[in-house]
């Protein structure tokens, strides 16, 4: 029992640090996108980028955030709206799933400047933005630096293609400006996630045996593991097919990174997998807490 205690408290602790370490890295990447976009989004007056009640989300020309949230009161029954904002990338990756955040720059820039529905993030649109497809796909473990510096360099780079190319003729070219830059930077971030999971899954895989297959999630459209050997593994059923209803065999089986960052955010995965071993285990949190009163 002792060696699965410390175990559970590596893995507990590596996860906090791993949420703590993603957060930040995050942030910078969004505020290097909303630096290299100041102008563009002045110049088209802001964005709304999710509008599906009750979710709101709005970027203001000033460069911050307008979030609304809309819940009943528990003594009236009313329903009321509470309009938040934020001000920094740091606050708003607390809140939100930074990938979701550059798609929704992209839906929004791509609707507005009325443009089809195809992505137009191809590895050419990278490329000349700045990167190649390999810089950060190939990321490990102690290489975050080089997955900012592609980010920065990415940023830098598009700028200056945006000055030679001179201002905006027009709000529609401003959006498709924006339009092409979140999309990079939204398959950026699913690849820095994507590296991130596999970050954890070495650190912890030498402690993770001890505990056999933890089931860290386990709700009507999503199960998620940390496996004996692990490595993260999901199953969830797609939106689209839990609206419809949850048919037969309409599971879909998530086994790599790559797979797990199209559905999960690696802040809430972290925090899900604390929670659940807090929850099985709770005397590593005591351990924890008397470790910190020490």
């Amino acid at each position: 029992m002792a060696n699965t205690s410390g175990a559970l408290g590596e893995i507990a602790s590596d996860a906090s640090l791993e949420r703590t370490a993603f957060l930040a890295q995050a942030g910078d990447q969004l505020k290097k996108f909303l630096e290299a976009n100041r102008s563009r989004i002045k110049e088209v007056g802001g964005l709304v980028l999710i509008d599906d009640d009750p979710d709101y989300l709005s970027v203001a020309p000033d460069g911050s955030f307008r979030s609304r949230t809309r819940y009943q009161d528990d003594v009236t029954g009313e329903w009321r709206s509470e309009t938040e904002v934020i001000e920094s990338a740091a606050e708003l990756v607390e809140l939100y799933n930074p990938a979701e955040v550059f798609a929704a720059f992209a839906e929004a820039a791509r609707e507005q400047a009325g443009l089809p529905d195809e992505p137009t993030a191809t590895d050419e649109l990278m490329e000349s933005a700045g990167i190649s497809p390999e810089e950060t796909v190939g990321v490990g473990v102690g290489d975050d630096k080089v997955a900012d510096e592609g980010y920065a360099a990415a940023a830098d780079d598009w700028a200056r293609g945006q000055t030679e190319a001179g201002e905006p003729v027009n709000e529609e070219d401003a959006a498709r400006r924006i339009y092409d830059l979140a999309l990079t930077f939204q398959e950026r971030s699913q690849h820095t996630e994507a590296r991130l999971l596999e970050q954890f899954e070495t650190v912890v895989q030498d402690v993770a045996p001890y505990l056999g297959d933890l089931m860290v999630l386990d709700d009507d459209d999503e199960r998620l593991w940390l496996k004996r050997n692990g490595r993260f593994e999901a199953e969830v059923v797609p939106e689209r097919d839990a609206e419809e209803g949850a048919a037969e065999g309409s599971w879909k089986r998530l086994s790599s990174p790559d797979d797990l960052v199209e559905f999960y955010d690696p802040t809430d995965v972290f925090g899900d997998l604390a929670e659940a071993l807090a929850e099985s285990y709770p005397q590593i949190v005591e351990d924890d807490d008397s470790d910190d009163s020490k």
